[in-house]
């Protein structure tokens, strides 16, 4: 499953600061929280950038200046936040290196702010009654039915065309709601905390399905974080439910029995956050079979892009004939507190909801080993299961040298937990104690404390919510392109809010999913391309129930056309990180054109990809075979995506064969326009494209030249234009050696 709070040890390969300091305050102009970006990441040369920002500060304002960095930027951009006079924002803003200065504005943050922060609104237009004849195939974990997310209040019957059913089971009962449910186990063998039955004892499923239709739900929040109004995408859309997942993972047997009962009950869009840590041959993946057929009966199916980012080529979902979903973020963070006794200050990056019971003793995890089970300090610091000695802990906060969800640290009975590490910190993971999670610089000065300290306190307050203004950005962890199996397909498809989502959770588990955290709670936040797989999912539905005539590659074209544009200077490996960009569902209602492709496309396709007529029979189940139905490259597979790999050094002549359907007014004429650097020559003939009725198509050939030097990652872009429309296809060129 594509959750990010399922991976215990963090990616290492970026590192965000936290840097906060109680500084003596100072009279004269009144300070505010400023946001200074410095634009692209540089090289460091192993110097932390909270100093070399400490640093700029001091150059620019001098040592004597009572300034303070509240929050140091490293993962993906340069830049930092800082309490600032107007006087000293003029003199930062005209230094050299400096791309903007802008006040840190705080607003009021809902539930919803997933589907707002893209503009997708309780008040968006519904086609109603089709949204509530629209019924989208959640294949995952189960589901909790008691959630109020799934009320089915105000429901009719489910939809003539449902062809599903919900089976039997003494602790499950559908409603009108949740249509269908299904649980699949092929080798029958279950684990101590699995249900038998489409009951979710994990709480993942339960959270895409209602990111995808959970009905409102006011006064939503996590222990009162996030608080607001809960709801889908498509909240008044019904459910059907798929499990196939347990404590054992998720079978390819199981995931194909998913989609072959999905596509035959009824559903129209098929969400699932489930994926492999490669990609793997499209004929050898169930995900990739699976949603070949259901492309064929005209369903969509969205997928999660995988959690192994940022590192390039991660991405494990790849079949071009579904849509691939990176995670972005949204401008909410949550951060937390941590004061020590000698009254520093200190702001890490978790989601803690316990108020703090004053202060508490502190000590490092390396110095408390349990030495009763012959556990040596070098062992503790890590603050594994076992490792701690409780008559030391108990009552105290203890510093962690290891990421960890706090399992250690409750069952000795510590009163919070400080981890210290240089992991991503652009997401927020929930622990099973008070807890905030600082940068190993802040944690040596955390340490240097307690070690001069006879006595050394601190205190772990609850998270607060502020606002990341230079959202959306993809997330660190979001797997990147290029597309490992076939690298003239662009992937992911695009993006979609994926970074401390709130949405609804089982009563079966704990937020965290450890066994002595004892919370039960209706709701959770988590992070993972999971989370954004269901905000596709339903943006999909939404457009979906406007036009339910159009194919599935017409709704993944419309979604990536209208996406909204996103910065390659918050995102490195741009298009490779986000695609098209992030989903903009409102604007995909009316696209204009769209990019239309159905299965002969994509055997063509195959056929160039080198599989056989035999193997293509098994994914087709026809007698179609290479010869008949002709062998196109991948550069001429019909995506709204532009993507190639050209030798390095090598002077490159590239030829991308198009067509586009118009599904705006009967009568327009669209012109070309290309963003291109000086590197590239694009060429689109023709320039213009003329239409007199909709549903009538028009072909065009775009040829890219130019000469890349090794390792080179260039992006363009291509749009058609009319007076009312931009249909926007990102154009992205690499060489290889």
């Amino acid at each position: 499953m594509l959750t990010k709070r399922n991976s215990i040890v963090p990616i290492v390969l970026g590192l965000s600061i936290f840097f906060a300091i109680l500084l003596p305050y100072t009279h004269g102009q009144d300070r505010q929280e400023y946001i200074v970006y410095l634009g692209e990441l540089k090289l460091t040369l192993g110097i932390p950038t909270s100093l070399l920002h400490l640093n700029f500060l001091q150059k620019a304002l001098g040592s004597t200046s009572s300034a303070s960095i509240i929050y140091s930027y490293k993962n993906s951009f340069n830049g930092f936040v800082a309490r600032l006079t107007s006087d000293e924002v003029q003199l930062i803003s005209s230094m050299q290196g400096v791309v903007s200065v802008f006040p840190n504005k705080i607003n009021q943050l809902h539930t919803t702010r997933s589907w707002d922060f893209m503009g997708f609104s309780e008040t968006v237009q519904r086609a109603t009654t089709v949204e509530s004849d629209t019924i989208v195939g959640v294949i995952d974990t189960g589901i909790w039915p008691e959630s109020d997310s799934f009320n089915d209040i105000g429901f009719g019957f489910p939809p003539t065309k449902w062809k599903g059913s919900c089976g039997v089971f003494t602790n499950f009962t559908c409603n009108n709601k949740i249509i269908g449910a299904k649980y699949y186990k092929m080798d029958g063998v279950f684990g101590e905390n699995d249900i038998q039955s489409p009951r979710d004892s994990q709480g993942h499923g339960t959270h895409t399905a209602s990111t995808v239709a959970g009905d409102l739900v006011t006064s939503a929040s996590f222990s009162g974080l996030a608080n607001g109004t809960a709801r889908g995408g498509v909240p008044s859309s019904r459910i059907a439910v798929y499990k196939v997942c347990w404590s054992d993972g998720c079978s390819d047997a199981d995931i194909l029995a998913a989609f072959d009962d999905a596509i035959t009950d009824g559903v129209d869009i098929i969400s699932i956050s489930i994926g492999f840590s490669v990609a793997r041959p499209y004929l050898s993946d169930s995900i990739a079979i699976g949603s070949f057929h259901a492309m064929k009966r005209g369903i969509l199916t969205s997928m999660s892009a995988g959690n192994s980012g940022p590192s390039s080529g991660t991405i494990s979902n790849v079949a071009p004939w579904a849509l691939s979903v990176a995670a972005s973020t949204i401008d909410r963070n949550f951060l937390t507190g941590l004061q020590l006794g000698n009254a520093a200050n200190f702001q890490g990056v978790t989601v803690n909801t316990f108020v703090p019971n004053g202060f508490s003793p502190i000590v490092y995890a390396g110095n408390v080993p349990n030495k009763t089970g012959n556990v040596p300090g070098t062992v503790s610091r890590l603050c594994q299961k076992d490792s701690l000695d409780p008559t030391l802990v108990k009552g105290k906060i203890i510093v962690c040298d290891q990421f960890n969800l706090g399992e250690a640290a409750l069952l000795a009975g510590a009163a919070g937990m400080v981890i210290q590490g240089d992991g991503p910190k652009d997401y927020a993971f929930v622990f099973a104690l008070p807890t905030t999670y600082v940068s190993s610089v802040e944690g040596s000065l955390i340490l240097t404390y307690i070690s001069t300290e006879s006595n050394p306190t601190a205190s772990i307050m609850k998270s607060n919510e502020a606002i990341d203004e230079f959202a959306p950005y993809t997330a660190t962890f979001s797997s990147r392109g290029p597309n490992p199996l076939s690298f003239n397909i662009l992937k992911p498809d695009l993006s979609a809010p994926g970074v401390d989502i709130l949405a609804a959770w089982t009563l079966g588990n704990s937020p965290t999913e450890i066994q002595a955290d004892t919370r039960r709670l209706p709701f959770n936040i988590i992070s993972g391309t999971s989370m954004a797989c269901p905000h596709a999912t339903g943006a999909a539905a939404y457009v979906k129930t406007f036009n339910p005539l159009w194919s599935a590659a017409a709704i993944k074209s419309a979604l990536m056309t209208t996406a909204f544009e996103m910065s390659p200077d918050t995102t490195p490996l741009a298009e490779f990180g986000y695609g098209s960009g992030q989903i903009n569902p409102v604007a995909a209602l009316n696209p204009g054109l769209v990019y239309d492709a159905n299965q002969a496309d994509y055997v063509q396709f195959l056929c160039g990809q080198g599989y056989t007529d035999r193997q293509l029979q098994i994914v087709t189940d026809d007698t179609s075979t290479c010869s008949s139905s002709g062998s196109d490259t991948s550069l001429n597979l019909n995506l709204p995506s532009f993507s190639a790999s050209v030798l390095s050094s090598i002077p490159f002549n590239v030829t991308f064969n198009r067509r586009v359907t118009n599904v705006g007014l009967a009568s327009s004429t669209y012109s070309v326009a290309v963003l291109a650097p000086a590197i590239l020559n694009i060429q689109v003939v023709p320039s213009t494209l003329s239409f007199s009725s909709v549903g009538q198509t028009q072909s065009f050939t775009v040829t890219v030249e130019g000469t890349l030097s090794i390792d080179t990652f260039v992006s363009a872009s291509l749009s058609w234009v009319d007076a009312t429309h931009k249909v926007r296809s990102p154009i992205v060129i690499f060489s290889t050696t």
